[in-house]
């Protein structure tokens, strides 16, 4: 009954099936990964956010970077902008995310001679990207500036790829060892990305820099979800077609059995077709017989000698 299961078709589409099943059930638990790992992601931006300042030296120092769990922290430091060694930052966008332009990277000197590296905002970009832009001067003199704790960028974490024979004074990444090899000073590792300053400085600033986002989970779940449906149903899928194909097969079956030899019905019909014609042909015959004429009877032979005498 079931004997079409073993043909190469049907032996390609099981194994097909049963290839198709795990590998799905794994996706699906890919995007759980993915879901989970967001939501804690999101968990550590808002209780970073939420957490009081510190002083940016607590995080962070000259020889090693900020650890992931104080990301987003609140920092606070003090000192003057170095706007000789200031660079800018290709390819940024805006707060709508569309527009490009440049990071404004400042550093900021402390009393005791260490630096560490600002993000002061975004600016536009000018119509020569060769030349170094029009940024807005950097408050003078001693400076509190209060921001978010942010990790160096690599090209393997931010995927930007880092590019030599940059114009002078641009740069592709927000790296602190590199910075450090210009400002021919300790940096302290990682960056600021800068929300206010004290006191507040006068004339036009480099645009600000929203929060990270920390509200959206994205659709991870959804397709988690969507994956282990798709998973159930090759199962399902697969009875469903042995079921028709077998159902098909069976009633292909019957039909060939009518076709090769005639039915019962058909020889009943049959057998009382030709009844009826040999009794009409019984029935001719006898009627043609009952018409045909006698044959006349031979007149006797008279003897004329006999008559004549």
């Amino acid at each position: 009954m079931y004997r079409f299961l073993l043909t190469r078709q049907w032996v390609c589409l099981t194994l097909l099936a049963v290839a198709l099943v795990p590998a799905m059930v794994k996706l699906g638990f890919w995007q759980l990964h993915r879901h989970e790992a967001k939501v804690a992601h999101n968990d550590l931006i808002a209780e970073s956010l939420a957490a009081p300042a510190v002083p940016v030296s607590e995080l962070t120092s000259t020889g090693r970077g900020p650890d992931d769990d104080v990301r987003f922290r609140t920092v606070t430091a003090k000192g003057t902008y170095d706007t000789e060694h200031e660079v800018v930052v290709r390819q940024r966008t805006a707060s709508d995310e569309q527009t490009i332009g440049y990071f404004v990277l400042t550093p900021l000197v402390q009393r005791d001679g260490t630096a560490v590296l600002v993000n002061r905002g975004w600016i536009a970009a000018g119509g020569d990207l060769t030349r170094f832009p029009k940024v807005p001067a950097a408050p003078e003199g001693q400076v509190t500036v209060t921001g978010r704790m942010m990790a160096d960028e690599t090209t393997a974490s931010s995927g930007i790829k880092d590019k030599p024979g940059l114009p002078p004074r641009q740069v592709m990444l927000i790296n602190s060892e590199q910075q450090s090899k210009s400002l021919h000073k300790p940096v302290l590792r990682g960056y600021v990305q800068l929300t206010q300053t004290a006191p507040k400085p006068s004339g036009k600033q480099p645009e600000r820099l929203p929060e990270p986002d920390h509200g959206s989970i994205g659709p991870h779940m959804a397709y988690a979800v969507q994956w282990w449906l798709f998973a159930a149903a090759v199962p399902v899928g697969w009875v469903i077609l042995v079921r028709r194909e077998r159902r098909d097969r069976a009633a292909l079956a019957d039909g060939g059995g009518g076709a090769g030899g005639d039915s019962p019905s058909t020889d009943t019909s049959t057998s009382r077709g030709r009844d009826t014609d040999t009794s009409k042909d019984t029935s001719t015959d006898t009627d043609t017989g009952a018409a045909e004429p006698e044959a006349e009877p031979v007149p006797e032979t008279r003897d004329r000698t006999a008559v004549g005498d």
